[in-house]
């Protein structure tokens, strides 16, 4: 691992400024206030600071302007094209500028009132990297601290870069791209003044690429490193059974964590191991070994990389995710027996716990666990699935061996499948209503096992492909579930995939749909207060933000990457159109 601290401007990474900025651009940005810990921990309430706006994995925002009652006078205000590519991005508000990341390691900041650009950053890729990353350039946020962006990249580096120019400040290597080829897809966020970021790291580039790991938001240095596939004498290592070392693979944490101030921790999702039938793994009776730390929450301490506690959701053979961001909150716990499939029978009903919650993974299951111990409290289903048939006390699941593979040319029908359930999609939370709100796919996975002795380059050693769940005529579900007893509050069904979503003090929910479709629901009965047809299918993180009293919706939209375009082939008589990128954005009427 190597440092690179630049003293001038490198060719390779070269930040464009705007053309003859006005003077209003040069006095937006004199005017920027630094990001401090507590204000990431504390936002002013019209900016979003972070990619979920707070680390607590909400994606709410107190603000109101925008309300029920006025909702259905939202017009469009602005709008602005954006890189081609795979665009999952979230735009980040403060002091009126907004950091928005582009496909293709593109970063742009903009005057937040009209979209006029300030400065632009354009990394300049290796010609080769998608040979080893086949979605090279994806970033879902960036973050902001001090007078810094800071962003991870598809080539292995963490680039900090100057507010008001984009000029880079320093940048970091965290792993060859060539020989420890891991995706830095999800983005950092800051926990205490660290830049803490985790990976997608590739079936080829071995376990070393497996890894979390901290570094000093001021200068780039690395604290500490916590891979996720134990290294030989580590805690966890014997888990994997006979399997060599050298072909432990593909166990990544390629969404965003959240951070608990208070507990010092950071909590990180997990993704299965390649390949994904166990079988493969030197396991021909597929023993019941856990393959740490695959499809589990991770709680770790942020000062020095230690483990504090894991939950193992799953053990798995489909290639079902638990990695997705969990959401931190505290409320009275009381489990209702009636929708909510399994409660630890040691739960004291009603009592006020600190709980990460939410849907951790592709099944869509939602599970509550106490975010300072790791004890599993409840979890239950919402769409359609047919993996998971119990649940042990610790909250791993209990599978359904009809579905699982033990040879070749095997193939079963999973539910729910690769692409959800939910993906990287994000839900919400609302403390108005002390309720989550997710956007999930009635969708499955027709999965084949046909690939004999398979070597990294196989990856999964599986085909597999997208079809409807049994019985289902709407791919689109949104499920509003209660955080405190595990309720159905209401549901909202439709033809077309949803996306993802986000809440507000005015008492709205807002998402939208690979038709085009982008909406506001009342957050306490999910009826539709306003739509509106945008000019390509959702796409990325929509969010809300104010500026001199006035009040924004912002929703990118354009080419989702292979997730939207599988859930988009389930609805062959919808035809959304070109996946342009362009990021529109909303305000009632006004000057």
């Amino acid at each position: 691992m190597r440092r690179r601290a630049l003293v001038t401007l490198l060719a390779t990474a070269l930040p464009f400024a705007a053309a003859s900025p006005t003077f209003g651009q040069e006095s937006l940005l004199d005017r920027y206030s630094p990001v401090t810990d507590a204000l990431l921990a504390t936002p002013a309430d019209g900016d979003w600071l972070s990619f979920r706006r707070t680390a607590a994995g909400w994606g709410y925002s107190p603000l109101d302007q925008i309300n029920r009652d006025n909702v259905g006078d939202l017009n469009l205000v602005w709008a602005r094209g954006m890189e081609a590519g795979n665009q999952e991005g979230t735009p980040l508000v403060h002091d009126g500028v907004m950091f928005l990341p582009n496909a293709a390691g593109v970063i742009q900041a903009l005057d937040a009132t009209n979209g006029d650009l300030l400065w632009e950053y354009r990394r300049q890729y290796p010609e080769n990297l998608a040979d080893f990353d086949g979605l090279a350039g994806v970033t879902r946020t960036v973050a902001l601290y001090e007078n810094l962006v800071i962003t991870t990249t598809s080539d292995g580096f963490i680039v900090a870069l100057d507010i008001a120019s984009g000029q880079v400040v320093y940048e970091i290597e965290t792993a060859n791209y060539e020989t420890q080829s891991t995706r830095q897809s999800g983005g950092p966020i800051i926990a205490n003044g660290k830049i803490i970021s985790g990976r997608r790291c590739s079936a080829r580039g071995g376990p070393a690429a497996c890894f979390v790991a901290a570094h000093d938001a001021t200068n780039g240095e690395e604290l500490w490193r916590f891979y996720t596939i134990p290294q030989p004498g580590e805690p966890g290592f014997d888990t994997w059974g006979d399997t060599p070392y050298e072909s432990r693979r593909h166990l990544g944490t390629w969404m965003v964590p959240t951070f608990d101030p208070d507990l010092n921790l950071v909590y990180f999702g997990t993704s299965t191991t390649a390949p994904y039938s166990k079988f493969h793994l030197n396991d021909p009776l597929v023993r019941d070994w856990e393959y740490l730390y695959q499809s589990s929450t991770l709680a770790i301490d942020a000062d020095t990389g230690e483990l504090v506690w894991y939950v193992q959701h799953l053990r798995d053979h489909w290639d079902l995710d638990n990695v997705f961001t969990r959401m931190i909150v505290d409320t009275v716990v009381s489990p209702d027996p009636a929708e909510v499939d399994w409660i630890n029978p040691n739960l004291v009903p009603g009592e006020t716990r600190q709980v990460i919650t939410g849907i951790p993974g592709k099944l869509g299951l939602i599970y509550t666990i106490d975010r300072a111990t790791g004890e599993f409290l409840w979890a239950r289903d919402t769409v359609y699935q047919n993996v998971v048939v119990g649940m042990q006390d610790t909250g791993l699941a209990v599978t359904n061996p009809d579905i699982l593979f033990t040879e070749l040319n095997q193939e079963y029908l999973v539910c729910a499948g690769i692409y959800g359930g939910l993906d990287w999609q994000a839900g919400t939370y609302s403390p108005r209503t002390n309720a989550m709100y997710y956007p999930l796919q009635n969708a499955c996975s027709m999965q084949n096992n046909i690939i004999e002795n398979p070597t990294a380059a196989d990856g999964a050693a599986m085909r597999h492909r997208t079809v409807v769940a049994p019985d289902a005529q709407n791919i689109g579900t949104v499920f509003a579930v209660s955080a405190e007893t595990g309720r159905t509050l209401w549901t909202h069904d439709e033809r077309a995939g949803v996306w993802s979503m986000f809440s507000t003090g005015g008492g709205l929910v807002f998402g939208g749909d690979l038709n085009r479709r982008f909406r506001a629901f009342n957050d306490e009965t999910g009826e539709v207060l306003w739509e509106t047809i945008l000019g390509a299918p959702m796409a990325g993180y929509p969010m809300t933000y104010a500026v001199d009293g006035r009040q924004y919706v912002a929703v990118p939209v354009g080419a989702a990457g292979v997730t939207g375009r599988n859930i988009i082939g389930l609805t062959p008589e919808l035809r959304p159109g070109a996946s342009g990128n362009y990021l529109f954005v909303f305000a009632l009427p006004g000057d």
